[in-house]
């Protein structure tokens, strides 16, 4: 065995347990639906012009509302 064999393999692992890492494959669906949401959001404004921009926030006033209810509970 070489020392450029270690290295590679070494290499190899670092990078399976990487892969494997379960706060970084949970990150990927939570992004992907944050954008996802924000450009709905930026095509309802653009469908709808300002209407379209302020109807879902105002919407989501009791979503937050409850969010926060249930952060200060603990």
């Amino acid at each position: 065995m070489t020392a450029s064999e270690t290295a590679t393999r070494e290499t190899a692992q670092a990078s399976q347990t990487a892969h494997r890492d379960p706060d970084i494959a949970i990150a990927g669906p939570i992004l992907l639906t944050v954008f996802v949401l924000l450009a709905a959001w930026a095509g309802s404004f653009v469908m709808w012009g300002v209407p379209g921009l302020y109807v879902p926030a105002v919407a989501l006033v009791p979503v937050m509302m409850g969010l926060l209810i249930w952060i200060s509970r603990g």
